[in-house]
Protein backbone atom coordinates (compact mmCIF):
# COMPACT_ATOMS: atom_id res chain seq x y z
CA UNK A 1 0.00 0.00 0.00
CA UNK A 2 1.42 3.39 -0.92
CA UNK A 3 1.73 6.15 1.64
CA UNK A 4 -0.84 8.31 -0.12
CA UNK A 5 -3.38 5.47 -0.04
CA UNK A 6 -2.70 4.94 3.68
CA UNK A 7 -3.19 8.68 4.31
CA UNK A 8 -6.46 8.65 2.39
CA UNK A 9 -7.69 5.62 4.33
CA UNK A 10 -6.74 7.34 7.58
CA UNK A 11 -8.70 10.39 6.41
CA UNK A 12 -11.80 8.26 5.94
CA UNK A 13 -11.34 6.74 9.39
CA UNK A 14 -10.81 10.17 10.98
CA UNK A 15 -13.88 11.57 9.22
CA UNK A 16 -16.01 8.62 10.35
CA UNK A 17 -14.83 9.08 13.95
CA UNK A 18 -15.47 12.81 14.04
CA UNK A 19 -18.63 13.13 11.92
CA UNK A 20 -21.70 11.15 12.99
CA UNK A 21 -23.52 12.21 9.79
CA UNK A 22 -20.92 10.42 7.71
CA UNK A 23 -21.66 7.16 9.52
CA UNK A 24 -25.35 7.69 8.78
CA UNK A 25 -24.55 8.19 5.09
CA UNK A 26 -22.57 4.95 5.01
CA UNK A 27 -25.39 3.08 6.79
CA UNK A 28 -28.02 4.36 4.36
CA UNK A 29 -25.72 3.56 1.43
CA UNK A 30 -25.47 -0.03 2.59
CA UNK A 31 -29.25 -0.27 3.04
CA UNK A 32 -29.89 1.22 -0.41
CA UNK A 33 -27.53 -1.27 -2.04
CA UNK A 34 -29.16 -4.17 -0.18
CA UNK A 35 -32.60 -3.03 -1.35
CA UNK A 36 -31.27 -2.59 -4.89
CA UNK A 37 -30.14 -6.22 -4.80
CA UNK A 38 -33.52 -7.31 -3.43
CA UNK A 39 -35.37 -5.42 -6.20
CA UNK A 40 -33.00 -6.85 -8.83
CA UNK A 41 -31.66 -3.55 -10.13
CA UNK A 42 -29.81 -3.62 -13.43
CA UNK A 43 -26.10 -2.89 -13.58
CA UNK A 44 -26.88 0.58 -14.89
CA UNK A 45 -29.28 1.29 -12.03
CA UNK A 46 -26.73 0.09 -9.48
CA UNK A 47 -24.08 2.26 -11.15
CA UNK A 48 -26.36 5.30 -10.81
CA UNK A 49 -26.92 4.49 -7.13
CA UNK A 50 -23.19 4.05 -6.49
CA UNK A 51 -22.41 7.37 -8.20
CA UNK A 52 -25.11 9.04 -6.14
CA UNK A 53 -23.82 7.49 -2.91
CA UNK A 54 -20.26 8.59 -3.61
CA UNK A 55 -21.55 12.04 -4.58
CA UNK A 56 -23.11 12.52 -1.13
CA UNK A 57 -20.25 10.95 0.83
CA UNK A 58 -17.66 12.99 -1.07
CA UNK A 59 -19.47 16.25 -0.34
CA UNK A 60 -19.88 15.26 3.32
CA UNK A 61 -16.13 14.68 3.58
CA UNK A 62 -15.35 17.97 1.83
CA UNK A 63 -17.75 19.68 4.23
CA UNK A 64 -15.92 18.07 7.17
CA UNK A 65 -12.56 19.24 5.84
CA UNK A 66 -13.85 22.78 5.33
CA UNK A 67 -15.33 22.90 8.85
CA UNK A 68 -12.06 21.70 10.37
CA UNK A 69 -10.07 24.21 8.33
CA UNK A 70 -12.36 27.04 9.44
CA UNK A 71 -12.03 25.90 13.07
CA UNK A 72 -8.25 25.80 12.72
CA UNK A 73 -8.06 29.26 11.17
CA UNK A 74 -10.78 31.02 13.18
CA UNK A 75 -10.31 30.39 16.89
CA UNK A 76 -13.27 32.60 17.75
CA UNK A 77 -16.71 32.37 16.22
CA UNK A 78 -17.14 34.97 13.51
CA UNK A 79 -19.95 35.71 11.09
CA UNK A 80 -17.73 34.82 8.13
CA UNK A 81 -16.77 31.47 9.69
CA UNK A 82 -20.47 30.72 10.29
CA UNK A 83 -21.33 31.56 6.68
CA UNK A 84 -18.55 29.37 5.31
CA UNK A 85 -19.65 26.42 7.44
CA UNK A 86 -23.34 26.92 6.63
CA UNK A 87 -22.70 27.16 2.88
CA UNK A 88 -20.56 24.04 3.04
CA UNK A 89 -23.33 22.22 4.91
CA UNK A 90 -25.85 23.42 2.31
CA UNK A 91 -23.83 21.66 -0.41
CA UNK A 92 -24.28 18.37 1.48
CA UNK A 93 -27.99 19.11 1.88
CA UNK A 94 -28.39 19.63 -1.88
CA UNK A 95 -26.46 16.42 -2.58
CA UNK A 96 -28.64 14.52 -0.11
CA UNK A 97 -31.86 15.88 -1.59
CA UNK A 98 -30.63 14.97 -5.07
CA UNK A 99 -29.81 11.45 -3.91
CA UNK A 100 -33.30 11.03 -2.44
CA UNK A 101 -34.86 12.14 -5.73
CA UNK A 102 -32.66 9.74 -7.73
CA UNK A 103 -33.41 6.89 -5.34
CA UNK A 104 -37.11 7.64 -5.66
CA UNK A 105 -36.91 7.61 -9.44
CA UNK A 106 -35.21 4.23 -9.34
CA UNK A 107 -37.08 2.54 -6.49
CA UNK A 108 -40.67 3.71 -6.92
CA UNK A 109 -41.21 1.95 -10.29
CA UNK A 110 -39.79 -1.27 -8.77
CA UNK A 111 -42.09 -1.03 -5.75
CA UNK A 112 -45.19 -0.26 -7.82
Amino acid sequence: MTKSFKYALQGIIDALKSEPNLSVHFLFALLVLIFAYFFEFSKQEVAILILTIFFVITFEMINTAIEKLVDLHSLEKTELARQIKDISAAVVLFASITSIIIAGLLFIPKII
